[in-house]
């Protein structure tokens, strides 16, 4: 199936409602306790998410990371707006910041916040207009052993692919998720396609994992 892509910011109210409300624990779950274990020889460190987006990822790792400190990036700040108000409830405004930033133009001031030990993100490729982007805003913001874990959609071979994932995995969910969901899967990148994007950066060692039957996982070190 030919790449679709989507809009960079997903961003209305009825969109970060929706993404609010859904429940990621299963992928959410994956990520998390991949990142622990990649990150159990490393001291507490600081971690940067990049597209945080209503925060309930980041609040995940906070829980399964909980001597690291945290601070969470989006450009939307409705999604920033509820990332808050979780983090909040969650009590962990001492462990988690929020940075309003989109790549690559507010770069310099991530950049400004100094070392982190460890880079993230999730479903947030997909969304970039090249895809480029990320990696190399990764490479920019990272130094020398700081780890990085990546993850998001699969492309699916067909759309009647991606339609039988959304039926599958969205039960219950309200049409604008589903709809969502659906454009995602149809932006997103295959698995040989994130390849080839690593050795443009000259990342050859970096792995690659499908840990669901939608997802990719890239893990790697700078």
């Amino acid at each position: 199936m030919k790449r679709v892509p989507e809009p960079e910011l997903m961003d209305s109210v009825e969109q970060t409602t929706a993404y609010a409300a859904a429940d990621f624990s299963e992928p959410n779950g994956l990520f998390c306790e991949h990142l622990r274990s990649t990150l159990t020889s490393r001291p507490p460190g600081r971690l940067l998410d990049l597209g945080c987006g209503s925060g309930g990822l980041l609040v995940d790792m906070a829980h399964a990371l909980d001597e690291w400190t945290l601070i969470g990036t989006d450009a939307g700040p409705n999604m920033l707006s509820l990332a808050a108000e979780l983090i909040e409830t969650q009590a962990l405004a001492s462990r988690i910041e929020l940075i309003k930033a989109h790549l690559p133009g507010d770069i310099g001031a991530l950049q400004a916040q100094g070392h982190f030990a460890a880079i993230t993100s999730n479903s947030l490729l997909h969304h970039l207009a090249d895809p480029m982007t990320l990696w190399q805003s990764v490479a920019t913001l990272g130094a020398p052993k700081t780890q990085v874990v990546v993850m998001d959609l699969s492309r699916p071979s067909s759309i009647e692919a991606a339609e039988a994932l959304v039926e599958a995995h969205t039960e219950g969910a309200d049409d604008v998720l589903k709809q969502d969901f659906l454009n995602s899967l149809c932006a997103a990148w295959r698995a040989d396609e994130v390849l080839d994007q690593l050795q443009q950066m000259g990342w050859h060692d970096w792995t690659l994992t499908e840990p669901s039957n939608r997802h990719w996982l890239v893990t790697g070190q700078l």
